[in-house]
């Protein structure tokens, strides 16, 4: 096996082993340490094959696993959220209490990253439907782990909107392997490089539609609106470790499923109406969080329409198109992916601070909590894309990006409702924070 095979089996084996341990051994303390480490191991692999192979496309196991940019970056962002979150999940679930069952919820988190790692790797795209399917199962029990009303409204709203929109997105791989069939016959393997080659082939209309479907399928489990409404309930529910992981590596789990079969309908010579249709979503995703985000009065909430609002940006960067759009998509997904994981663990601790999800009733967290109301302030700050923080150049790319294909009034658009959401999040940090 080659150095690329051996460094991806540990980067899987490492939390699959820690749900084994943990659930053999039982106990709460021992199942923290044993994540925590399948965590580190798990971050330290896929750093490992970023520095191996930065850019060149592995296929290994028969061809069902593949090692390329696109997924490395997205691993690389899932196990990063994975390891911070581990690190922070130590204290904060100890307040939450239920040391009995602490362990189940380690386990459970390990096999939530695990499959958000295993996604992006999936060469088949029937193997990558069922891996994020997969999220979605383990997920909901991790959303509904307080055992509250309204979380396990949440963790039942959660699934049943998610259940629908993947079940479109199986629908629309069935359409795309059917297509294939005319090609190549009635039976071959689905893998992207497959869909790829055949893609100028398959009849346009079929094309279009199947990625229709996927597009809403797994633009659904990426949050995009209108198909985002399981969202906020699932992140200010959740505990804020499970809420960071969510949308830290699970959303763009689920982007890499669109981004892969934009290429198939690229290759397809449909790609006004594919790359005009996500980039329609990510606009209304912007348009939609502008109008939440002003108005909102749940603190998690803010962060989850935060949420939609980034990626309706990385759509946007997908949708354009280009080095500066794709680069910029990118560079915004790790990005996001660090700062809203800082901004759900400053929120998880203001909440036990305060003992309240609500914006109004918290208060001078600025004079109450000095150092973490600066990093917290400095964070909300970050994730409004404001320089001179990374988000603002991924966001100046894409917005390059839209003026490179002429999009001129949609880049005004979007420009404005950027603005939008920077003076309303800043101005529920500024109440919680001075006032």
């Amino acid at each position: 096996m080659s150095a690329i095979g051996s460094l991806s089996l540990a980067m899987v084996l490492a939390p699959a082993t820690a749900i084994v341990l943990i659930l053999v051994i039982g106990r709460s303390r021992p199942a923290e340490m044993i994540n925590l480490i399948a965590s580190a191991i798990s971050l330290a692999s896929i750093m490992a094959i970023l520095l191996i192979s930065p850019v060149r496309t592995t296929a290994f196991w028969n061809g069902y696993v593949v090692i390329d940019g696109l997924g490395v970056w997205t691993i690389l962002c899932a196990a990063i959220v994975y390891f911070l979150a581990s690190i922070y999940a130590v204290g904060y679930m100890r307040l939450l209490g239920g040391s009995e069952r602490l362990h189940r919820f380690y386990a459970m988190f390990a096999g939530f990253a695990l499959s958000t790692l295993i996604g992006p790797m999936m060469n088949n795209a029937g193997l990558y439907w069922i891996a994020v399917e997969v999220t979605t199962l383990i997920s909901t029990f991790l959303v509904a782990y307080e055992h509250e009303a309204t979380s396990i409204e949440a963790a039942w709203k959660y699934i049943i909107i998610v259940s629908a929109g993947i079940s479109l997105a199986l629908l629309g791989t069935i359409l795309f392997y059917w297509s294939g069939t005319f090609v190549l016959g009635p039976t071959y393997d689905m893998t992207w490089d497959a869909l790829r080659l055949i893609a100028p082939r398959l009849n346009p209309a079929l094309a279009s539609l199947s990625f229709l479907l996927v597009l809403i399928g797994f633009g659904t489990k990426a949050g995009l609106a209108p198909m985002h409404t399981w969202l906020p309930d699932a992140h200010s529910e959740g505990p804020a470790p499970v809420s960071a992981l969510l949308s830290g590596a699970l959303l763009n789990t689920a982007m890499v499923g669109i981004v892969r079969y934009l290429a198939v309908a690229d290759a397809a010579g449909t790609s006004t109406l594919s790359r005009g249709a996500l980039v329609a979503l990510g606009a209304f995703s912007l348009f939609v969080a502008a109008l939440f985000i002003v108005r909102q009065s749940g603190l998690k909430r803010l962060m989850a329409y935060s949420s939609v609002e980034h990626m309706g940006v990385i759509a946007l960067g997908f949708g354009f198109g280009g080095s500066l759009g794709v680069a910029g998509a990118l560079y915004h997904m790790v990005n996001h992916s660090l700062n809203k994981s800082a901004m759900f663990f400053g929120a998880g601790s203001i909440m036990r601070a305060y003992g309240t999800k609500r914006i109004p009733s918290i208060h001078l967290v600025g004079q109450n909590y000095p150092v973490l109301g600066g990093l917290w302030l400095a964070g909300a700050v970050a994730i409004t894309g404001a320089p001179p923080f990374a988000l603002f150049l991924s966001e100046l790319a894409m917005i390059r990006a839209g003026l490179a294909v002429s999009h001129w009034l949609l880049v005004a658009l979007i420009a404005i409702l950027l603005v939008v959401i920077f003076v309303g999040f800043l101005n529920h940090f500024g109440s919680i924070s001075v006032k």
